[in-house]
């Protein structure tokens, strides 16, 4: 097994042992949040449409009422505390749920779990059916046999992981590998970090993947679900400011649902507990007050760049330090929005989390108005923020944007 695969491999071991600091480190309101969070993200049906509503809660209630009350025993009794926890954590949860509950615990706690080394922080990697990949010629020939000239890299959004475009049976990238002959990758990161850090990060692991790839590489697209895009972003600015050689390939962008100005859901939380009700998945947010990570407050105002919050307070009340903002020159980019109205509205509401206008790149300020081309821009009716996954005229309009 590669070094990249040890570091990926998240054993039980290390479950284990991330599992107890977590519960030192740890409070009842933090593990309420996630645990209301992986329930609404793993099986919520007013989301996710799941039929397996039941059994995914009384899951989640067992391993975090199992948490819950390593945070009341910590201390005495501890060790057999996490004897009960460990077939939750270890190979008998099954992989997607369990990568569900981790993807869950790094999104509200990523910049913690990370700078306290706890090895329930997700490493960055590409990966193939949950299976990161060694950036070297020669495995990636083997894991990859039909790579070919085009390759496609879809980015997950926060708090969830790659697994997770496969949603009800459909998966964008192995449908654009079917339909237009890509060759799908899926970024896993830590979504409670910076953008900014994940985008340097992902720069380089681009970089590294331009010159492993195994044949010669003509054209690259990103596709980036919610936080995916500004991650997606921020990786394009990085990349020309250190003049890294994979912008040169990159031919499309394509953001859904991104929050390129910003979520309410994270204004609303830095100063009070608003829009409790507007979904089940948007609800825990508005209870993390100054317990969010680092990724979940960049979502005030879609920051980008370590400018936008490097020396600033992050839950204070300072306004956007955004200046004037572009999409990558020489990129066909494109961005697609949800809305929860029926039918077309002079004001259309937003898919539950990110606002029209925002997933448009749409402000107020022209220098921040992100120009994507009218005929680039998409607004689907009668959806919600996952719904961008799966839904047939998203993929109707993928296939014909990447097509062309």
């Amino acid at each position: 097994m590669t070094s990249q695969s040890l570091r990926g491999a998240l054993k039980n071991a290390d479950a284990l042992r991330g599992a107890s600091r977590l519960a030192v480190q740890a409070t009842q309101g933090v593990i309420g949040i996630v645990r209301e969070m992986h329930c609404t993200i793993a099986s919520g049906p007013a989301i996710l449409g799941s039929p397996l509503s039941r059994p995914v809660r009384a899951l989640t209630g067992l391993v975090y009422g199992t948490l819950e009350g390593v945070t009341q025993q910590v201390g005495a009794g501890l060790d057999a505390v996490l004897a009960q926890l460990a077939p939750w954590l270890g190979d008998s949860l099954p992989g997607p749920q369990r990568e569900a509950v981790v993807a869950a615990l790094n999104g509200v706690l990523g910049d913690a779990l990370d700078e306290g080394g706890n090895p329930l922080a997700i490493p960055m990697a590409f990966r193939i059916h949950g299976q990161p990949l060694s950036l070297e010629p020669a495995a990636l020939r083997a894991a990859l046999p039909g790579a070919g000239s085009r390759v496609i890299v879809l980015v997950h959004g926060s708090s969830m992981n790659d697994l997770q475009w496969n949603r009800l049976g459909h998966d964008h990238g192995a449908a654009l590998a079917r339909d237009l002959g890509y060759t799908p990758l899926y970024l896993h990161y830590n979504s409670g970090l910076h953008v900014s850090r994940n985008g340097r990060a992902f720069s380089e692991l681009l970089e590294q993947l331009v010159a492993a790839w195994p044949v010669p590489l003509e054209e690259l697209t990103l596709v980036g679900h919610s936080m995916g895009g500004l991650v997606s972003r921020s990786a394009c600015l990085d990349a020309e400011a250190r003049g890294h050689g994979w912008r040169h390939r990159l031919r499309k962008l394509v953001c859904l649902g991104t929050p390129h100005h910003g979520s309410p859901l994270e204004r609303g939380g830095s100063w009070i507990d608003v829009l409790l009700g507007i979904s089940p998945y948007s609800a825990p947010f508005a209870r993390l007050g100054r317990i969010r990570g680092a990724g979940v407050t960049d979502l005030r105002f879609g920051n980008v760049l370590d400018e936008h919050w490097e020396g600033r307070e992050r839950f204070g009340w300072g306004g956007d330090v955004r200046r004037k903002l572009a999409l990558p020159d020489g990129v066909d980019c494109y961005a697609i929005a949800a809305t929860s109205a029926q039918a077309w509205a002079e004001r259309l509401p937003g898919d539950g989390l990110v606002p029209v206008a925002s997933a448009l790149g749409r402000h107020l300020q022209p220098e921040l108005t992100l120009r994507f081309p009218e005929a680039n821009q998409r607004i689907i009716l009668r959806a919600n923020h996952l719904d961008l996954l799966n839904h047939p005229e998203v993929y109707d309009t993928l296939r014909t944007w990447l097509s062309s």
